[in-house]
């Protein structure tokens, strides 16, 4: 697991990871299935100066390790809208990976139908289908072997963790219940469901996700949509940061000139 993020507390639900004194858009990042606000403290020195970058905290990992983790989807989107509504009057940008990508979805789809907009300008996920292409892969009851398995072919959790017994016990039931909440998840898309573009993110060789379930978010919006790969699997995003950040506000950018 990662170590608890750098920065101080926003709010239950978020962590600053850069902070701004007067940010022109904040920057909202949503982990994957066991991961937590540490992934993103690399982001820092990669966004600009006058952004603000944010990542969700949920419960059941780093300074929320003693609460229990999220068993419904409705359980992690419906409290991060009602924070990120208090965040209205600086424009709002979600990117989320995996698990959070559906997050993030989720939370915009909240935001929508506020009676207050909160002001999102852009949803980019990664490394996730469409909702109308999710296929639930069942892996919340495999075998701590079968599980491992899983994880380390996917790249996405440190080896030494995993390999660990004392860790891995804190590890698994975390991971465990992230997958059975996405296996609980049924997404209710009446299309386009939002007004905001998408830029969809992928690692080439993912063997989860092909570039046809990734243009199945195009389907959720009103306003643009585009796709970009990168090399790499699942977890792509630990090598390649710096030009999908650079990519991700090159698009916020063109949307303003």
């Amino acid at each position: 697991m990662h170590r608890p993020a750098s920065g101080t507390s926003l709010h239950p639900w978020f962590r600053h990871v850069r902070k701004c004194p007067v940010p022109r858009l904040r920057l909202i990042c949503f982990p994957h299935a066991g991961g937590s606000a540490g992934f993103f403290r690399s982001w820092a020195g990669l966004v600009p100066d006058d952004v603000e970058l944010l990542a969700v905290r949920y419960p059941g990992r780093e300074d929320r390790f003693a609460e229990p983790p999220a068993q419904r989807m409705e359980e992690l989107a419906e409290p991060i809208a009602h924070a990120c509504a208090k965040l209205a009057g600086t424009p709002l940008v979600f990117f989320g990976h995996s698990m959070g990508a559906s997050v993030a979805f989720e939370v915009a789809t909240r935001l929508a139908a506020a009676p207050v907009a909160a002001g999102l300008e852009g949803l980019f996920v990664s490394g996730r289908p469409g909702p109308e292409r999710l296929r639930y892969r069942n892996l919340a009851d495999a075998s701590d072997e079968a599980l491992v398995e899983d994880l380390l072919a996917m790249s996405g959790t440190n080896a030494e963790v995993l390999a660990n017994p004392e860790l891995r016990e804190l590890f698994l039931p975390l991971i465990r219940a992230d997958y059975r909440l996405l296996d609980a998840y049924a997404p209710k898309v009446p299309p386009p469901t939002l007004a905001v573009p998408i830029v969809a993110y992928y690692g080439g060789q993912d063997e989860h996700v092909d570039e046809d379930a990734v243009n199945a978010w195009s389907a959720v919006t009103r306003s643009s949509f585009a796709t970009r790969s990168f090399p790499g699997g699942h977890f792509y995003l630990e090598q390649h940061a710096a030009p999908l950040v650079a990519d991700l506000f090159a698009h916020l950018s063109s949307r303003t000139s």
